[in-house]
């Protein structure tokens, strides 16, 4: 028996620019069009590879997490493993039934009911009526759009597209599973169960192919990872060596056209430079920047990693005021970022980006801008310093009991 489940091998795709595949309505007029034009063997004036010689191999079980900068093309490698879109060279094969989520509302016609697109998007995905309707109640359950199972999903928002969409991939008991970022939409709650699904499906042999900018979700799901970088695959291996190569990107690409760095402070509460503190001091974080071209609507953003690069906090100037980073050149600008650090002892790199509207690119990103030193007393461990206190009670319950409850009348 054949044991490869995906084999996706010196792959190559290109796309016009300006061209776009948002959904089947754009894709089959270009796919026609294509048609009729002759194709150049290389890449014409207005073309870019959007893959460039990519390949991967995955057996039954394996679970890959695809990640890279925006326009690396993650999604692309999803489509074409989902075909929806043809490689221009190489080849591809998934072997077995497949679940995808690669995109709100595929496979969805806006003006039938969520009732009628679970037939529909099922019948897409492979499965009999009678198997839907077999499963039609667990599909609602999980979904939990039961009060609108009659209503257009014209009407539904982003978040019950998601869950119905997902609802009905995870219920095709795929051999392999294709999910996209489009899960982020989700709220909490179901994010949760997203993900604790996924989870059961890699312990029962299915192979998960996961795109997503969560790269703790990520390091949970995922046995490996594919780091894309422009369309090139930078690294494939262990999970945490590719979030390493991830953030390193950012830390060896700090030059902008757009945006120069003037001065970069880390301050106690006094004014005080200082690079080392104790929990529960507050910090400083203070970015003097200069615009070298125009910049409009963008957020300046801080992030704190650990030395391995994974992600304990970030925020932006966005989150806490309406006022977003609007510079002619030649103006400049100071970001300041205040906090309490409820750190344990290590070392953490604090990291700064401009973003332009919807995260869209990165006019400036730095991962490791400054580092911050944090003292402990190493009577905990983790990251995060909760000012702990600890007892050991021995004795009767009753004895327990009533030192607790002396405990919250006096605290």
């Amino acid at each position: 028996m054949n044991d490869t489940a995906v084999r996706f091998q010196n792959v190559w795709k290109k796309f016009r620019k300006g061209e776009r595949f948002d959904s089947l309505r754009d894709l089959v007029p270009a796919l026609v069009k294509r048609l009729w034009a002759r194709q150049p063997k290389g890449l014409g004036a207005q073309e870019f590879w959007a893959l460039r010689d990519v390949s991967f191999e995955l057996r039954r079980g394996d679970s890959l997490g695809i990640i890279g900068p925006n326009g690396s093309g993650k999604s692309t490698t999803l489509k074409l493993l989902s075909r929806i879109l043809k490689p221009d060279s190489g080849t591809l094969q998934v072997n077995g039934r497949y679940g995808a989520l690669i995109e709100l509302g595929a496979g969805f016609h806006p003006d039938l009911t969520g009732r009628e697109n679970i037939y529909l998007n099922g019948t897409i995905l492979g499965m009999k009526r009678a198997e839907i309707t077999r499963k039609f109640d667990e599909i609602v359950a999980f979904a939990e759009l039961e009060e609108f199972l009659d209503t257009p999903v014209k009407r539904y928002s982003s978040g019950m597209y998601a869950r119905l969409g997902f609802a009905v991939a995870a219920h095709v008991d795929p051999e392999v599973l294709i999910v996209d970022e489009v899960l982020s939409v989700g709220d909490y709650h179901f994010q949760e169960k997203c993900f604790a699904k996924m989870r059961e499906f890699t312990r029962n042999g299915t192979t998960l192919i996961f795109v997503s900018h969560n790269l703790t979700a990520v390091g949970t799901l995922c046995k490996s990872a594919l780091l894309l970088n422009r369309g090139i695959p930078v690294f494939q291996g262990d999970v945490q060596n590719a979030i390493k190569r991830y953030y390193a990107l950012y830390a060896e690409d700090t030059k902008s056209n757009a945006l120069e760095i003037a001065k970069v402070r880390l301050t106690d509460c006094t004014g005080a430079e200082r690079e080392v503190f104790e929990p529960g001091e507050t910090a400083v974080f203070t970015i003097q920047m200069k615009a070298l071209a125009d910049i409009s609507n963008a957020h300046a953003c801080m992030y704190i990693r650990t030395r391995d690069g994974q992600p304990l906090f970030d925020t932006a100037t966005s989150r806490y005021s309406d006022t977003r980073l609007t510079l002619a050149r030649g103006e400049c600008a100071t970001a300041v970022f205040r906090m309490t650090l409820n750190l344990q002892d290590g070392v953490f790199p604090l990291g700064f980006s401009v973003s332009s509207e919807f995260d869209e690119y990165f006019v400036y990103c730095n991962m490791g801008l400054k580092q911050l030193v944090m003292t402990g007393n190493r009577k905990a461990n983790g990251f995060v310093f909760l000012d702990p206190q600890a007892e050991l009670l021995i004795g009767k319950m009753e004895d327990a009991e009533g030192i607790l409850q002396s405990d919250v009348a006096t605290g």
